[in-house]
């Protein structure tokens, strides 16, 4: 099970190396003060040493250590958080050079994930990748167990179970992963079912505080919290929204995407991320106010190429679009159509619904055929799962043209 610690307001300095000058450092750190803030701390410093490469001991330079400790202590900083996942060894011997509790990104996510996970399963998964993440490092971090009081990166397994040794984080691993198992077999059926009562699937994806969560509500009042922080939410929710021309669909949220996601979470939310590899088409949210858009769209195409779900049509929704003064030229080259949207003034919708069930209607066939009337429920059939065009009813039976799902015979 997760602990819940209480809440404790944390000073933190962010550290990050520029191996290249090329490299979006700032915005990463930009990025990595987001995260500090939805995890509950204050950012009191930031540091940035340019190197041509990490150290292999220490992440950061000597010179630069010193520097830091000194910042340390003029800052009153509780935590120093490095913008890379480091190793057992550079943990350690940074913790023993400041003095002070020293955590990496990774631990910053999973930390937040520790935080907003809701479900059994999201629990699960978050534990998951907690103890793989830490029975990696327990040696390099075993010295330091006396100093991790509370805060950032103490949430979820905690002191108790890292105290514990190796053989006893191994089996509570496995345990996790048979839950895990047993959660994605129920999640594999259900799509099963879906396929047997084929209702197009929309998986909404795009990167963490897009407002994906936002389009969700305001397409089908599904309730979801929305909040302008990172992975606000964690868990799919899907809801069923009716087309202008009749047509169910099975809109679907996932977990946002983010620069450096911990592969260790990418392992253990797969199921859920998966989603959209199942999906009719891949709706992709984009917070066109942010100057890292691009950025971000690369890095969603990257992590739905990992999971498998790169060769889906894609609808790019520019989102936040009342928030720019000007109208920008914006692209994705990689979208089957773009739509710009605001999800929270209801800007654009009618247009991005309207491009789904287009690309939807191209996914079907077309039929002109005279059902019996003791065919008639078929017709109904078509109304809910394809796009019913004309209905005459002849002597000879109900003629109808209309649109069905290219791989079933009617």
């Amino acid at each position: 099970m997760l602990h819940n610690i209480e809440e404790i307001e944390e000073k933190v300095i962010l550290v990050s190396v520029e191996e290249d000058p090329r490299d979006d450092t700032e915005e990463c750190l930009k990025e990595l003060e987001e995260l500090a803030k939805t995890a509950g701390a204050t950012v009191v410093g930031v540091m940035i040493q340019k190197r041509e490469k990490i150290h292999p001991g220490t992440y950061i330079g000597k010179g630069k250590i010193e520097e830091l400790a000194l910042l340390v202590q003029e800052t009153g900083a509780g935590s120093v958080i490095c913008d890379d996942e480091l190793s057992p060894a550079q943990l350690k011997n940074l913790e023993e050079a400041l003095q002070t509790k020293v955590i990496d990104r990774t631990v910053m996510i999973l930390d937040i994930f520790a935080k907003h996970a809701t479900t059994k399963e999201g629990n699960i998964q978050v534990e998951l990748a907690q103890l793989r993440y830490r029975s990696s490092r327990l040696v390099g971090l075993r010295s330091s167990l006396s100093r991790l009081g509370g805060g950032i990166g103490t949430r979820g397994p905690g002191e108790k179970k890292l105290e514990i040794d190796r053989r006893l984080i191994r089996d509570r691993i496995s345990v996790l992963k048979r839950e895990l198992e047993s959660i994605k077999k129920a999640r594999e059926t259900a799509r099963k079912q879906r396929s047997n009562n084929p209702v197009p699937v929309v998986a909404i994806v795009g990167y963490t505080n897009a407002g994906k969560s936002t389009l969700l509500n305001t397409l089908t009042n599904a309730g979801v919290l929305e909040e302008d922080k990172l992975f606000a939410t964690l868990d799919p929710t899907t809801r069923n929204l009716e087309l202008e021309d009749g047509q169910q669909i099975l809109l679907t949220d996932t977990v946002g995407f983010i620069r450096k996601l911990p592969h260790h979470l990418i392992e253990a939310f797969r199921s859920t991320l998966e989603e959209a590899k199942y999906a009719d088409i891949i709706l992709h949210v984009v917070d066109i106010s942010n100057p890292s858009a691009y950025a971000h769209i690369h890095t969603v195409y990257d992590t739905l190429d990992m999971l498998g779900a790169g060769d889906k049509p894609v609808v790019t929704a520019f989102n936040k679009i009342d928030k720019l003064e000007e109208n920008p030229l914006i692209k994705d080259c990689k979208a089957d159509v773009t739509v710009k949207i605001s999800a929270k003034k209801k800007i654009g919708q009618k247009e991005l619904l309207g491009e789904i069930q287009r690309i939807l209607r191209e996914q079907k066939k077309y039929i002109e055929k005279v059902f019996s009337y003791q065919d008639a429920g078929k017709i109904q059939w078509i109304r809910k799962y394809g796009q019913l065009l004309e209905e005459e009813y002849r002597e000879d039976g109900i003629f109808v043209k209309g649109y069905v799902p290219k791989d079933i015979n009617i």
